[in-house]
Parts: structure tokens; C-alpha cells; sequence
């Protein structure tokens, strides 16, 4: 019987057909789930009206939820995945910063001040997302980690005496907030490079190959600045950003200084930081730079007719922006023009280097914040002083509400005082332009956490209300100062103990910003920073006040002066025995050596056989008796005289 003829093509093709479409539908669903990390970068330069420049460097870093990833990134530091889900960290903010922001100079009312600008130190607050019971304790851990992490002395923050729990004063929480902050840290580079390895191209490719260590840290400011985010439902999202202001010289050379009619020193990215860009870093989504050229710009621009484009006739641009965005502030006014460059149409052969040319005198003001805050020390002496809050009106309500005199202004005071520095909250005086006010008056809402000793610090929150016609405002609270226990001062006690900055803002004014021209697709992360809604507000001076310190000098002096005299005493003691028996035993040496020539060169002379050892020895002995007689003699004859003397 003949075998069955093979089947057709078209029958064979069907089943494979099939197999390969359930493959397909199989497959698509797992290989669509998992998201992919992202990093980007960019770069902000803006001339400032004290002829320096600012540069903020901005990266970001996010991660999915980790069921999608597991524990394995590509881009994300590992370092912080882990931080985050063994502290149940749901938002993290820590600075490091040299120097105080002026906000006279620099302005107050914009993103960049109130989001970047930090008081002098480190400044660490996290919020956990954790029972109230367990925070205490994964806070003591959390700042050990971020010790070793950043190579500082966060650990410092682990004691219950420098950490508090602010409930709205400095942000709205449950009592999930943890707030400290060290005044004295110094910043220096070795906090920078750990800050660094964060990124995926470190400082070695991209914008952060720019970050030239001596340009960097001979700035006016410098504040290099760590913030996550985590949720469940989008994962972790890291910014690191760095804010210096720099004092550039003119591209020839000259120094011109601040004067009427001089014109403001030219710069480019070459000359403030030493580098060239040679390209971005090649896993970075985006890698932008741009220069803000503030309002007070704009405005003397327009006033002169021409359009804000790139090369008018103030100033010129070295190259031509990709890109001009204007940026809106909340009245819907343009408070700055932004121009964008892609920094991925450059390489090695081909470096970036954008730089401004003024070619007109130009003078113009930032936008203040709705008033100045400064604080100071009363008083003298180690017993009492007074705290003083001074707040001077910018007089900016007139721009934002027009000018009634009937409306009010609000501003939250944040404070946190040390235990040692005992403070009376009860003796609380209110000065609005020099007349006395009482507190009901001006404060609308107050919480106090008052300090205990060698426990925790003080606490204070304060929502206060003033005229929008007023100029001047001044809080004072008296304190007394305590006493330290000798082993809890430290190495530099007589320099003074530090106050951390107070927290002055403003919840009534925004400093969000508005990009219309931006689409949402093909937005950056730095601009999305400047359109999210931020209260203003602004740091004050860190004080230092100094405390009754012990003299630690009598201590020293004591022990050196009594050190000094045991070690003569005992040394010239030891030296004068030990010198002595060895004369003695030299001159007994050299005694019988002469006496035993001389008796051999008698003995030689007559003849004879004489010993020269047995001679000194016999000689020594004769007038060892003669000697011993000579005392006898003596004794005898003082007991004799004193016998015959009480018998008479």
C-alpha cells in the first residue's frame, strides 16, 4: 500500500501561524509593564544686579515603583532606593550650604529663591511614613546613613536636643515631620563627591563635568542640595541641584566694578567655570541649558522699544538660543525671558561654550520678597539677653493688591532655640512702626513647644497679620542663658553657640512661574520645579551668642606648671645621685692609678718588687684608720666637754 502524499503547504503554515500569534500576545503585556529609569539634566545662567552670575545645576533622577523593577537599576543610585524603603522615607530634603543668600540683591519673589535658597550649615527634614512611635528611632538611623553617605556630621542631628517636630509652622504634616539643622558644618568637597557619585556620569561626561572644584568653591554662595519624593503609585524621584553665584571678570580681562554708568562684567560658561561642554552625558533623556535675563531687563528693554530677542541693543549672546521662553508670573505679567539651548547638538569636536556681552550700561532691582527679615541679639553680659525679629516693608503689596491701606499680610514665623538658651515666649513684644501692639493683635495663631534641659530644643510657630501700610515690625523674646556641663562643650566653647537661621514666609504670596509656550510632553524637570506652587519666604542670620564658659586655660597651666616642677625636681634628683656615685668611683679610679705609679717607680728606683694594687689598698686603708681615729678623737671629746659643762 502506498504511503499518504504529504500535506499542503498552506496546512503546515496555519498551526505555525497560530503558535507565533499566542507568542506575541503573550509576551506584549510583560514586555510593556516594566518602566523604564530616567535621568536628566540641565543648567540655569543668570546675571545678577551686583555684576555677579548665578548658575544652578539641576538633575533628576527617577525610578518606577519597585514591582515593576525589582531591587536592579540602571540608573537610579542604588544607594538611595535603599535608604528610601528601609527608613519608609516618603519626602527627604538635605543642604549643604556656605555662605547666605541676599536676597536684597538677588531677589526673594521668584522659585529660585524661595526653593534653593537654605541658612548657613546643614539643614535636613524628612517626613516618614511610619506610626508616630517609630519615628524617633528610624530618625536616629536615618542620620547616621546620611553621615557615612555624605562624609559630614549629620550624625550630630541623632540627639533629641537637636531635632524637632514642627506641625505647620515650617510645613503642613501630622506630626510625621522631622526638622534639624547644624549652623557651624563646613561644605567642602568632601561632600561634593559623594553628592556626585549619585549621578550616572558622575563629573566626568555632561553638565556636571562642568563643577571645576576651584571655581566652584570660591563663590559668594554655594548650597548643593539632595530632595526625593516616593510613592507607591510613581516610584522615587530624586533632584540633586547645586546653586553657586560666582564673581566672573570681564572676557579680556579687565575688572570693572559696581558703579553708575559702567557696564556689568561680560562672562561665558568658559570663564566662570574653567570647561568647556563637550557634549551630554549619553543616558541623560535631555541635557539643556539655559539663560534667565531677569525682569528689570525685560522691562528696560521693552521701555527702549526693541524686542527681547537674543542680540538687542543692551546685550548680545555668543550663540543663538534654540529656543525663547517667557516666563508668567501669577498676575499674568512677564517677570523673565528664558533662552534654551540643547546641549546634544554638541560632541567633543564641537564644545559648547554660551557666554552674554553687554554693550550698554544697564542697572535693575530682582523682585523683592513682601519684606526684608533680619535678627539680632540684645543686651549683654552671660546671664539674659533678647532675640530681636526686624521685618522692613518692600512695600510689594502696592504692585499685588494695588495700594489700599485696609488689607492685611500674613507671615509665618518658624523658630527653633536650643535648650540652653532659655526663652520666656510670655515676654513677647510687638513693635509696628514704633508703636507698641499687643499680641492678640498681630498674632492670629501660635503653638510653643517649650524647651526642656538636656532633652529638647524650643519650638516656635507663629501666624501674625500686619497693615499692608505698615514699614517696620520688631518681635523681641528674652531669654537667659543656661549652664553646660563641662564635658558637653565643645573644642571652640569661647567662639559662641549657634542659633539656627528662623524661617520667615509668606503664605498669601506664590512665586510659581507660568510657561505657556512649553509643552507638556517636551517639558524639563527645572521648569516644572518653577511652576509648582511655593509659599515665599526667606532665612534669617544665624546667631551666635555667647554663653558662661569655664576657663579651660587654669586647668592646662595647672597641670603644666606642676608637670614642669616633678620633672626638674626628680631629674635634677636622679641626676645629682647618679652624677655623684660616678665621680666618686672616677676619682677612686684615678687615685690608685696614681699611687700605684708613683709606687712603682719608687719600688723600680730601689730595687724592690711592690704590688702597685696592694700598695693603694694599703694606703687607702691607713688613711681610712687615720680618718676613722680623727672622728673618734672628735666624739669623744665633744661628750667629754659636754660632760664637764653640766657638771659645773
Amino acid at each position: 500500500m502506498a504511503p499518504p502524499p504529504p500535506p499542503a503547504g498552506p496546512t503546515l503554515f496555519l498551526p505555525l501561524l497560530l503558535l507565533l500569534l499566542l507568542l506575541a500576545t503573550s509576551t506584549a503585556p510583560s514586555a510593556a509593564a516594566p518602566e523604564a529609569e530616567e535621568f536628566t539634566e540641565e543648567l540655569l545662567l543668570r546675571p545678577l544686579p551686583d555684576r555677579k552670575a548665578l548658575a544652578h545645576f539641576h538633575f533628576r533622577s527617577t525610578a518606577p515603583p519597585a514591582s515593576s523593577v525589582g531591587r536592579h537599576h540602571h540608573l537610579f543610585p542604588k544607594a538611595i532606593s535603599q535608604l528610601v524603603k528601609k527608613y519608609h522615607i516618603s519626602e527627604l530634603e538635605l543642604s549643604f550650604t556656605q555662605g547666605r543668600w541676599n536676597y536684597e540683591q538677588w531677589g526673594g519673589f521668584d522659585p529660585m529663591s524661595t526653593s534653593n535658597a537654605k541658612p548657613p550649615g546643614v539643614e535636613l527634614w524628612a517626613v516618614f511614613d511610619l506610626p508616630l512611635s517609630e519615628i524617633d528611632a528610624t530618625w536616629k538611623d536615618l542620620t547616621h546613613t546620611l553621615s557615612g553617605l555624605f562624609c559630614a556630621s549629620i550624625n550630630f542631628l541623632e540627639s533629641s536636643t537637636a531635632v524637632s517636630a514642627p506641625r505647620w509652622g515650617f510645613k503642613l504634616n501630622e506630626g510625621n515631620l522631622r526638622y534639624g539643622a547644624l549652623p557651624r558644618e563646613a561644605v567642602c568637597t568632601e561632600n561634593l563627591t559623594p553628592w556626585l557619585k549619585l549621578l550616572p556620569c558622575r563629573d566626568k561626561a555632561g553638565i556636571a563635568s562642568l563643577l571645576y572644584r576651584p571655581s566652584i568653591y570660591k563663590g559668594y554662595y554655594h548650597s548643593q542640595k539632595l530632595k526625593l519624593r516616593s510613592s507607591q503609585s510613581l516610584g522615587i524621584v530624586l533632584d540633586q541641584t547645586l546653586t553657586v553665584v560666582l564673581q566672573p571678570n570681564t572676557i579680556s580681562g579687565k575688572q570693572l566694578y559696581s558703579n553708575h554708568g559702567q557696564l556689568q562684567p561680560s562672562w561665558s560658561m568658559k570663564h566662570l567655570f574653567n570647561r568647556k561642554l563637550s557634549g551630554k552625558c549619553l543616558v541623560s533623556e535631555s541635557s539643556r541649558i539655559f539663560i534667565e535675563v531677569d525682569k528689570g531687563i525685560v522691562d528696560k528693554v521693552n521701555k527702549s522699544g526693541s524686542d527681547l530677542s537674543w542680540n538687542n541693543e543692551f546685550f548680545v549672546l555668543s550663540n543663538g538660543p534654540d529656543r525663547l521662553i517667557k516666563n508668567l508670573n501669577n498676575l499674568e505679567v512677564q517677570s523673565s525671558s528664558i533662552y534654551e539651548y540643547d546641549v546634544s547638538n554638541y560632541s567633543e569636536e564641537k564644545p559648547f561654550d554660551v557666554g552674554i556681552t553687554w554693550k550698554l550700561p544697564l542697572i535693575w532691582s530682582c523682585s523683592p520678597s513682601p519684606f526684608y527679615a533680619s535678627r539680632f541679639l540684645m543686651g549683654s553680659g552671660n546671664e539674659r539677653g533678647s532675640i530681636a525679629l526686624s521685618l522692613m516693608s518692600t512695600n510689594l503689596h502696592k504692585k499685588t493688591f494695588g495700594s489700599p491701606n485696609d488689607c492685611l499680610i500674613k507671615a509665618v514665623i518658624f523658630q527653633i532655640v536650643p535648650w540652653y538658651v532659655k526663652v520666656y515666649y510670655h515676654s513677647l513684644e510687638i513693635l509696628i512702626d514704633g508703636n507698641r501692639k499687643t499680641v492678640s493683635e498681630v498674632v492670629e495663631k501660635i503653638h510653643v513647644t517649650p524647651s526642656e534641659d538636656k532633652v529638647s530644643p524650643g519650638t516656635l510657630e507663629m501666624l501674625l497679620k500686619f497693615p499692608c501700610s505698615m514699614q517696620s515690625a520688631t518681635l523681641t523674646l528674652d531669654f537667659d542663658k543656661g549652664f553646660l556641663h563641662i564635658d558637653e562643650y565643645p573644642p571652640d566653647a569661647n567662639q559662641g553657640f549657634d542659633i539656627p537661621s528662623a524661617l520667615v514666609s509668606f503664605p498669601e504670596f506664590n512665586s510659581a512661574r507660568n510657561y505657556p509656550e512649553i509643552d507638556s510632553l517636551l517639558g524639563s524637570p527645572l521648569l516644572e520645579n518653577f511652576q509648582e506652587d511655593s509659599v515665599v519666604k526667606a532665612y534669617t542670620e544665624v546667631l551666635l551668642v555667647p554663653l558662661t564658659t569655664p576657663d579651660f586655660s587654669m586647668p592646662y597651666n595647672v597641670i603644666t606648671f606642676t608637670c614642669t616642677v616633678l620633672a626638674l625636681y626628680f631629674g635634677s634628683l636622679l641626676n645629682a645621685l647618679r652624677r655623684r656615685i660616678g665621680e666618686e668611683e672616677r676619682e677612686l679610679k684615678k687615685t690608685t692609678t696614681r699611687r700605684g705609679l708613683i709606687l712603682l717607680v719608687l719600688a723600680k728606683l730601689r730595687g724592690q718588687k711592690v704590688d702597685p694594687i696592694e700598695s693603694g689598698s694599703s694606703s687607702e686603708s691607713t688613711g681610712s684608720k687615720k680618718l676613722l681615729f680623727k672622728v673618734v678623737f672628735v666624739a669623744v671629746a665633744a661628750v667629754l666637754f659636754h660632760y664637764f659643762s653640766n657638771s659645773s
